[in-house]
């Protein structure tokens, strides 16, 4: 009865110590800075998205949910735009060369 109770006791240990390991963060170092690949630009209700690497696609979108902007294949290191809509709190996407998303909240006037 007792090698019984040592098993159980032994079990119950080794599965508690699995899950405390299973849920532990992972070890990030915050101090290194990251900066994005890409810079976005307003002036007025023109948008000049300009990137270290090629842009493969970008969406913009309002705060309210519609898109204004999806265009694909662009292959080039710089896209601009022109805002034709009265909000002033947009939603940028893009997608760079090698799938790499960003996602971005501007603001024009």
């Amino acid at each position: 009865m007792s090698f019984y109770l040592i098993r159980r006791l032994a079990f119950i240990l080794f599965f508690s110590g699995l899950l405390c390991t299973a849920f532990a963060q992972p070890d990030n170092d915050f101090s290194k800075k990251y900066t994005k690949p890409y810079r976005i630009l307003t002036a007025g209700k023109q948008v000049t998205v300009k990137s270290t690497e090629d842009i493969k696609s970008i969406m913009v979108w309002t705060s309210s949910g519609h898109r204004i902007i999806e265009q694909k294949e662009v292959n080039a290191s710089s896209y601009t735009f022109r805002i034709n809509v009265n909000e002033r709190i947009f939603f940028v996407m893009l997608e760079l060369k090698g799938d790499k998303r960003f996602t971005e909240k501007i603001g024009v006037q």
